[in-house]
């Protein structure tokens, strides 16, 4: 990510004063309503580009650190040692990977999101995502979702875009591999492109009560990210997908994150 020091492909985030009760929750949301609403501006007047999204990810991440949250990313050479597009399968704990992994793919690669329709109902959120040129599914019908997933993602693949798709039906705190889905898997196969699994510890930014994508700030949780090595589909993908649900479950583990064996 521009603007932060990357160290043989890893990253940690300055060491934060730690904060409590809802005053990271008040210093966050404050610098996030700021920094969407420009967004969403910028995306209404002028479209985006990947230095929008960059940008975005950057301020994101300074707002979490700036309200006591520590990061740890590891693996950032397997983004950017890559030539063309990748398909980017992480597990789904909390809204805040949506937000920040693009700052560690936009500066190597234009990219773009499997988004489910109900992100589309908050008012600038939707202007951002409809200009990011997002996949969208609903979430109703698997059958359905796979065809939009194939048709759509390949054709951005194709035209040199990354996808980030969630394999997990829903955002979860534990994680269970029959719930990690072959959807990214499929859509590499078809696009010929590569598979990157994503392991993600992201519960330092809670479910909200009456917004789920909204809730309480932790700053006693320190967030991890890491990319794993970049995967060619081979025959229809089952060995690829065995270890990217395996590297995945490794490194939640190691975090101490409940894993559903």
């Amino acid at each position: 990510m521009k603007g932060l020091d990357i160290i043989n492909g890893s990253y940690r985030s300055p060491r934060p004063a730690r904060t409590s009760g809802w005053i990271p929750s008040l210093r966050f949301y404050r610098r996030l309503l700021d920094i969407l609403y420009k967004l969403g501006v910028e995306a209404k007047k002028n479209g985006l580009v990947n230095d929008n999204f960059h940008a975005t990810a950057y301020g994101i991440l300074k707002a979490l650190e700036g309200s006591g949250v520590e990061f740890e990313v590891n693996g950032v050479e397997n983004v950017s040692s890559v030539d063309g597009p990748c398909v980017y399968m992480p597990n789904h704990m909390s809204v805040l990977e949506t937000f920040v992994l693009p700052g560690f793919i936009c500066p190597y690669k234009e990219m773009t999101f499997v988004i489910k329709d109900s992100l589309l109902k908050y008012p600038v959120f939707r202007d951002v995502m409809v200009a990011m040129d997002s996949v969208v599914v609903r979430r109703v019908n698997a059958r359905d979702d796979l065809n939009v997933v194939l048709t759509e993602g390949a054709k951005k693949l194709a035209g040199g875009k990354s996808m980030i798709i969630f394999p997990q039906s829903t955002r979860t705190l534990d994680f269970s591999p029959k719930n990690y889905n072959t959807m990214g898997i499929k859509l590499a196969l078809r696009a010929g492109v590569p598979v990157v699994p994503v392991a993600v510890k992201s519960d330092a930014w809670r479910a909200g009560r009456f917004l789920k994508d909204f809730g309480k700030i932790d700053a006693s949780k320190k967030v991890y990210i890491t990319f794993g090595r970049p995967m060619r589909i081979k025959n229809r993908g089952a060995e690829e997908h065995r270890e990217s649900i395996e590297f995945i479950c490794g490194w939640l583990e190691k975090w101490g994150v409940n894993v559903v064996r």
